[in-house]
């Protein structure tokens, strides 16, 4: 039973999936005020409790406190509603790198009363204009250095009314930064539900075709109160680093909520390099660090030659499995706990993790207080200790799509399916074993292989494609296209650069495929169905 909503746009709780079908929830433990905003509770509120001094973010050559963020947060939020029109329930779509501005917009949002959608900067227009039509959204918050593709999803979208920029630099001078400019520090935040709507995540099915999450003012903070604090065990002198986009909830549960939940510091890197985020670690101290195994690998190495990372108490890895060989690397060269985890955008962060004192190598841990685990066959019966089946899950936070059929498929019986394959063994630790879907993970990163394959389809040199995972030693895995070239088009090096370089202009540059094997054929069903299993048991190029 849902409590009282603020929201005069009641959009989002009108597409919230059939009561049938959503997962228990179970939140003893978790209790939070009927009326509760969380962009409240973690800047107003942390300065009522004496953090106001606290530095709260670090980014652009600048430090920022709670008491200034606050400020910033209550100034931007005035804006929004008083300049913009923004009304309680109101989607906004946010797009920008990772940088303090893009934080604060978040949090003024919400404190707005807004559903707020963060995207990231290598989104093209053609897949932002998928996730506005989706959540039906009105107004979008863009760093002005990223305006270009918005702008032309804007020309073109029934829902898109307002674009407005903000800068994303430490300057302060785009438009949302001057009305915010003339505006009170002090905002009477949205009085919002614990259950209203406060964020929409979305995620790539393995067709492509993206998924919104829908998550609550409540499980904003249930991440911090759970992982963050239990696993963690964050204080006001811990200083966050990582590399994931805000626009992921591993991201921004990472470098948003968990550090101004505890009044600690938020390192915000907008080209999150391993050499970058190394060279942050050093000038700030950082004690957290997130990230994929894919950074850690290239840390372990600059530390041979002569990185420090010795303020590092504890190094968090998800996106992808975290091998043994890294995991004890890691110990034994920093001498420091690396905590491997699996989350779910369904379920906004991490739910089974190692913890301080108890993790295991090539194992993702044990559910967190609050969460239970089993595996199980396709018809949901528990597989004994030792055999693979899918991952089930319950806890305080659980997958509801927002007006999607998807949902009875992730949901089955009460239990969130998170589409993992896993192994428990008899100790209670938690194995990852593969993907259940053909979801491509990716150096953190998931990429959905016919949405590769429709963006080179587009080059008139491709006839035929299918794109497959293939194992890498950096990455984990990449993606590889197999292709059937036109009449006439010519294989090689140039061409794959051709290639490549469409799929960067088409899609988000990450999904390239990193390997492209060219062929006659591809292996096909009588009906004519691509056997992409066929092109797993292939040596790759």
């Amino acid at each position: 039973m849902l409590g009282p909503s603020g929201h005069l746009d009641t959009f989002a709780r009108d597409n919230l999936p059939p009561p049938d079908q959503w997962p228990e929830i179970r939140l003893d433990g978790f209790d939070y005020p009927e009326w509760m905003n969380a962009g409240v509770e973690l800047t107003d509120r942390m300065v009522e409790r004496g953090f106001g001094d606290n530095t709260a973010l670090i980014g652009n050559g600048r430090r920022r406190t709670y008491k200034e963020l606050s400020d910033w947060t209550n100034r931007i939020a005035r804006a929004l509603t008083e300049d913009y029109g923004l009304k309680p329930g109101n989607r906004v779509l946010i797009r920008s790198a990772n940088n303090p501005a893009m934080v604060a917009c978040w949090l003024a949002a919400t404190k707005a009363g807004a559903v707020v959608v963060n995207t990231m900067p290598m989104l093209r227009s053609g897949e932002l204009s998928k996730i506005i039509d989706k959540a039906e959204i009105s107004i979008a918050l863009c760093d002005t250095r990223l305006m270009d593709e918005l702008v032309a999803c804007a020309k073109e979208s029934r829902f898109l009314k307002q674009v407005i920029g903000f800068d994303g630099t430490a300057n302060h001078d785009a438009e949302l930064d001057r009305a915010a400019l003339n505006k009170p520090v002090r905002f009477e935040a949205v009085k919002t539900g614990r259950d209203d709507v406060a964020l929409l995540g979305f995620t790539s099915g393995s067709t492509g075709v993206p998924k919104a999450t829908v998550h609550f003012h409540r499980d904003i903070l249930i991440i911090a109160d759970a992982y963050a604090k239990e696993v963690l065990d964050v204080t006001p002198d811990d200083v966050f680093v990582g590399s994931p986009p805000l626009a992921f909830t591993f991201g921004l549960g990472g470098l948003a909520v968990f550090p101004l939940r505890f009044g600690a510091a938020a390192t915000l890197l907008e080209q999150a390099t391993p050499a970058k985020m190394i060279e942050i670690i050093e000038t700030y101290k950082a004690t957290i660090s997130f990230t994929a195994p894919t950074a850690y690998r290239a840390m372990l190495a600059a530390m041979d030659a002569g990185a420090d990372l010795s303020s590092l108490r504890i190094a968090v890895s998800a996106g992808e499995t975290l091998p043994g060989p890294v995991f004890d690397e890691w110990v034994k060269k920093t001498g420091k706990p690396i905590l491997d985890g699996i989350g779910a955008t369904e379920m906004l962060h991490i739910f089974i993790s190692n913890r301080l004192g108890d993790s295991k190598p090539a194992s993702t841990g044990k559910p967190l207080t609050g969460y239970e685990a089993i595996v199980v066959d396709d018809d949901m019966n528990e597989v004994p200790r030792g055999t693979i089946g899918k991952l089930a899950v319950k806890g305080p936070i659980g997958c509801r799509y927002l007006a999607d059929d998807r949902q009875k498929d992730y949901v089955n019986d009460g239990w969130n399916l998170t589409g993992d394959s896993f192994v428990e063994d008899d100790d209670g630790y938690f194995h990852f074993a593969a993907r259940s879907d053909d979801m491509i993970v990716s150096a953190g990163y998931n990429i959905a292989g016919p949405e590769v394959e429709a963006a080179l389809l587009k080059h008139e040199a491709v006839l035929e494609c299918a794109v497959i995972g293939v194992s890498d030693e950096a990455r984990g895995t990449i993606v590889e296209a197999h292709v059937v070239l036109a009449k006439g088009a010519e294989p090689g090096e140039l061409m794959v650069k051709l290639l490549q370089d469409h799929v960067k202009a088409v899609i988000a540059p990450y999904k390239y495929p990193r390997s492209i094997v060219f062929t006659d054929a591809l292996p096909k069903t009588e009906s004519g169905k691509i056997q992409r299993f066929r092109l797993k048991q292939k040596p790759s190029a």
